[in-house]
């Protein structure tokens, strides 16, 4: 089936080709977008067999663009608005309880970054809000100019793999009582002042601008809940795919289906303590070992798939490994 008329949206995602070739859309099929964004992805399944698409997104912004990409696939796409994390209430919310396929393409979207008035770039000027969803939670303004010098040096340290997150955490604090922080830039220069620049060219500012985003927006605690309510949607022979971007994500992601797959290492069963069989049964099959890495093509014309890597999984028929976590039932907000 061909869309009623040309698609208004033309936003290629890190790793088309790639993702498409482990979801595998079939005909008939149930897949989730579960980010949204400019909707490349949910494009590239629709056009890739007569099947349907839930796309999820909690940026406002995202889905009143995606508005005519859903008049573009007539009844095919719906677009669900909420965190990805509670992807099992969304669904069932629709009447939707299994479905054949989830796509993940964590971190920010291309349309994010380039907003200043969103407030995710340390490149250029804008209010230092960093929220996904600009209309619910603390800003990165809010956790700066509020959290105790230990917490921020936690949070930059933590998330942002800074080595300088204490010193950067101090100066922020004397600096904030003077005035407090608004703005992209006011940030960014502070941590410049400290961080020195590296021969790579990745600027200072970066680790700190991460550390901020990942905690206002919880992204690690939504992706373990939404690997956990995949593992739980997805049939038997449905597949998973991951696309992260660093490695605070990509190790959760390896530590989950290195969990579910059972390829986890596991104690000797002659050391103390350690059971000699047992557990669950694997809830996914590995598709690849490894990550799958952007091509070099790629990697020359956009510069944002670098750091890309990409991880797939099917799902067995066994139950899965943690079947009672309410899944139906509204999380509180981060």
């Amino acid at each position: 089936m061909t869309p009623s008329r040309t698609p208004t949206l033309t936003h290629t995602p890190v790793m088309l080709a790639e993702v498409l070739a482990a979801l595998a859309p079939r005909p008939g099929g149930d897949y989730v977008d579960a980010t949204f964004g400019a909707g490349g992805y949910t494009r590239a399944i629709l056009a890739a067999a007569p099947c349907r698409v839930f796309a999820i997104d909690r940026d406002p912004e995202a889905l009143a663009r995606g508005r005519d990409l859903a008049r573009d696939w007539d009844n095919r796409l719906q677009l669900l608005a909420g965190r990805f994390g509670d992807m099992e209430r969304l669904l069932a919310a629709v009447g939707q309880q299994r479905v054949d396929g989830v796509a993940f393409d964590l971190g920010m979207a291309s349309t994010q970054v380039d907003a200043a008035a969103r407030g995710f770039s340390f490149r250029t000027s804008g209010p230092l809000d960093m929220r996904m969803d600009p209309t619910a939670g603390e800003t990165a303004a809010d956790v700066v100019n509020t959290a105790s010098e230990a917490e921020l040096a936690r949070i930059i340290r933590d998330l942002g793999e800074e080595r300088a997150a204490r010193r950067i955490a101090k100066a922020v604090v004397a600096a904030r009582g003077n005035r407090p922080f608004r703005r992209t830039d006011e940030l960014a220069a502070l941590v410049r002042s400290i961080v020195p620049a590296t021969a790579g060219g990745v600027d200072p500012a970066t680790r700190t601008f991460q550390a901020l985003r990942i905690h206002v927006n919880d992204e690690l605690g939504e992706l373990d809940h939404g690997l956990g309510a995949a593992e739980r949607l997805l049939v038997p022979g449905g597949r998973l795919v991951v696309v992260a971007y660093h490695s605070l994500e990509d190790r959760r992601v390896k530590r989950f289906l290195r969990d579910r797959s059972g390829t986890a290492p596991r104690p000797s069963r002659h050391q103390p303590g350690s059971a000699s069989a047992g557990g669950p049964s694997p809830s996914f099959r590995l598709l690849g070992r490894g990550t799958v890495k952007p091509s070099t093509a790629e990697m020359a014309t956009n510069p944002r798939s670098r750091s890309a890597r990409l991880r797939a999984a099917e799902r067995t028929d066994a139950p899965p490994h943690n079947p009672g976590e309410a899944p139906l039932k509204k999380r509180a907000a981060a």
